[in-house]
């Protein structure tokens, strides 16, 4: 009988660890799975920020000076607006931001390129580390290739419009207080701003995703994010 006992205790023992084991393989992420999970919360966060972006309005005139000049020369065509300037001006910017929407929407297919072609190292850690993590590893380690494919096709938009000679007008005088001390590309500057609001909507679903079931949508994103590693 105590033999007995004996082997019904082992044959349990075995049977609970070996319960124990398929209970902790559930609780690993596959490299796999979490590779393919952050492409796709980068893809759902890039068609975000064009669907957003791409609208009429989505470039305010504040937005766009900002990214044109710093603070102390803002004031000085703060100045020029004063002076009689300031039609041209609100046009000017009001045209540009209609290129910079233009952009948006064309710089999508862009960034889901980037998107698949992206190496992604340690895949599983990103998914662990939370919170913006996949899309702080898309702008270091693609943000530069993104905002230099971008810039073609905000230079094509700026040239539809003749933009670039309306700016090089309007920032005469501001060059005679800079000098060479300013970078004053136009294409150059609001691609970087369409590159930079692009990252910043696809933190924003990023973070929704992590932190919203609703915006799971897929088995995948439930399967990964739907649970704390």
């Amino acid at each position: 009988i105590i033999q007995q006992m004996k082997r019904i205790f082992i044959w349990f023992l075995s049977f609970s660890m070996l319960l124990s084991g398929c209970s902790g393989l559930k609780n690993i992420l596959s490299a796999r799975d979490a590779e393919a999970a952050i492409r796709e919360v980068l893809s759902l966060g890039s068609e975000f920020g064009g669907s957003i972006l791409s609208k009429k309005g989505a470039f305010s005139k504040e937005t766009l000076m900002s990214a044109l000049l710093p603070e102390d020369f803002q004031k000085i065509l703060n100045t020029l607006e004063t002076l009689g300037l300031s039609k041209e001006i609100g046009k000017f910017s009001a045209t540009l931001g209609t290129a910079a929407e233009q952009t948006v929407e064309k710089s999508v297919p862009i960034f889901l390129l980037g998107i698949k072609q992206m190496s992604l190292k340690d895949a599983v850690q990103i998914v662990k580390n939370g919170g913006t993590a996949a899309t702080d590893y898309l702008r270091r380690t693609m943000g530069d290739t993104l905002r230099k494919s971008i810039s073609p096709v905000m230079h094509q938009a700026l040239e539809n419009y003749k933009l670039e000679t309306e700016w090089n007008n309007l920032i005469a005088p501001v060059k005679l207080f800079a000098g060479d001390k300013l970078n004053l590309s136009l294409s150059n500057l609001i691609s970087g701003l369409v590159a930079n609001m692009m990252f910043n909507k696809i933190a924003e679903k990023e973070t929704a995703i992590r932190t919203k079931a609703a915006e799971r949508k897929s088995a995948l994103l439930q399967k990964v994010f739907g649970k704390i590693w």
